[in-house]
């Protein structure tokens, strides 16, 4: 095979590198170095898939969880746990989610340089291997402090995005990898829509089908994605491969070495910042309504007096999640549309549409106080985070092509960056920055009507 041509060698058409030039979803190819191409998308989906479910396996389940390990401030008359706006069981709560996204900033600004050292397969492996180690410890939270230690460490899984991205850029042609990237991604993305719902369905069969109590259910609940975290790992070691040509060099992005200084010259281009604000905007949004979307539904008192219960909660939270089925790669096929039409200002165009559509649907969602109103409201505004997702990866592989790690990494971890910003602002009591903000009042001609606008 090696003294073949690229056109003969693989099972899809490719470019003078060796990059698929089309994107065949059914093909698998009959072996690893005939359509690495293909196996590489798989498993850089189907691995962000999973380390999403793991990732927020919490939340659908955060409504048994705060109960079992004492968070509740009390109970009223009907049995509810108090968990409401500002008390100490949201605080908590808030922050555990806070960390859960905090950690993997870190985490992912690392990969960009390692994926360039080691290659997108050795990371993503020993990412998932550490990520079932973490989210099957998991099953060990007893109170406040462990729930947050855990998701702490859990978070890192988050940055397997990071790989999902590099992986595919390297494997298509720079005229399809937007949509590439975006289906990559989004498709991975769907574990943050679908644990909405299969962790409430893991639970309820271990307590209803196996007859465990509630403590023990929810706890064996966590070990199963730990489980398929750890076959994933395994599965994508033995039959996948890092680049066209099997192993990848740093090289072959344009450079000799790569170096902590790497990222120094990235940020020292404004496209860059700008793209990590941009993608702050998007996916921080989505990390924050994955967190706190289940809770919110079985707890607001909805005016049409929906009542919903666990399952349900998030049965309709998973809504968000699972636009990412399409909504990303619609976003990805109009950013190669407009660069097919307008060249690389096109992409742009695409960018700054998708996030005016998200913002529109935040600001309609905003505004539903009953149930039925509210959930078309939230498909509209999750189809323009989704389609900002993938318009901005759409843009991120032309940006600084030597750089491709760390520019990935960057702008990834902008996207955890907007989610802890989001959750510092509106769940960990903003009513205390903004009492102990007297001296911005006069400084700013704002009084405090205006400051909690803000």
């Amino acid at each position: 095979m090696a003294g073949l041509s690229a056109s003969q060698a693989f099972d899809l058409p490719t470019d003078e590198q060796g990059k698929a030039t089309t994107l065949r979803l059914l093909s698998w190819g009959r072996a690893k170095e005939a359509n690495p191409h293909m196996r590489g998308f798989w498993f850089a989906t189907i691995s962000l898939f999973w380390a999403f479910v793991g990732w927020f396996a919490f939340a659908p389940l955060m409504a048994v969880v705060r109960e079992d390990i004492g968070l509740c401030d009390g109970f009223d008359e009907k049995g509810k746990c108090k968990c409401g706006t500002g008390t100490e069981c949201n605080k908590l709560i808030g922050y555990s989610g806070l960390t859960a996204v905090a950690s993997t900033i870190f985490v992912r600004v690392l990969l960009g340089g390692l994926l360039e050292k080691f290659a997108p397969r050795k990371v993503q492996v020993t990412l998932l291997s550490l990520g079932a180690l973490f989210v099957a410890s998991s099953a060990a939270v007893t109170g406040a402090t462990g729930l947050i230690v855990v998701r702490f460490f859990i978070g890192a899984v988050g940055a397997t995005f990071v790989t999902n991205q590099f992986w595919s850029s390297i494997l298509f042609n720079r005229k399809i990898v937007g949509m590439t990237n975006a289906t990559a991604g989004g498709w991975g993305n769907l574990g943050e829509g679908f644990t909405q719902f299969l962790m409430p369905l893991i639970y309820r069969m271990f307590l209803n089908g196996f007859g465990m109590p509630k403590s023990a259910s929810w706890r064996v609940s966590m070990l199963v994605p730990a489980a398929i975290f750890s076959t994933v790992a395994t599965s994508m070691w033995f039959f996948s491969q890092d680049a066209p040509r099997g192993k990848f060099d740093v090289t072959q992005l344009g450079k000799s070495k790569v170096s902590p200084m790497d990222y120094v010259q990235c940020l020292k281009d404004p496209r860059v910042v700008i793209m990590i604000v941009q993608y702050g905007a998007c996916f921080g949004t989505e990390l924050v309504m994955n967190d706190r979307l289940a809770l919110h539904f079985k707890d607001y008192d909805w005016s049409d007096g929906v009542v919903l219960s666990v399952s349900a909660a998030g049965l309709a939270a998973s809504a968000f999640g699972l636009m990412n089925l399409f909504a990303r790669s619609l976003g990805g096929i109009f950013s190669d549309y407009m660069f097919a039409r307008m060249g690389f200002p096109g992409r742009i165009w695409a960018q700054f549409l998708a996030l005016t559509l998200e913002g529109l649907g935040l600001l309609l969602f905003s505004h539903m106080t009953a149930f039925s109103a509210a959930l078309p409201r939230l498909l509209l505004f999750s189809l323009g985070v989704q389609m900002a997702e993938g318009t901005s990866y759409g843009i991120v592989p032309f940006m600084i092509p030597q750089h491709l790690g760390p520019v990935s990494a960057m702008v990834g971890a902008g996207g955890n960056l907007g989610a802890v910003i989001a959750t510092q602002l509106f769940y960990v009591q903003m009513q205390v920055y903004v009492s102990r903000s007297c001296r911005l009042r006069p400084l700013l001609g704002l009084d405090d009507r205006v400051l909690l606008l803000v």
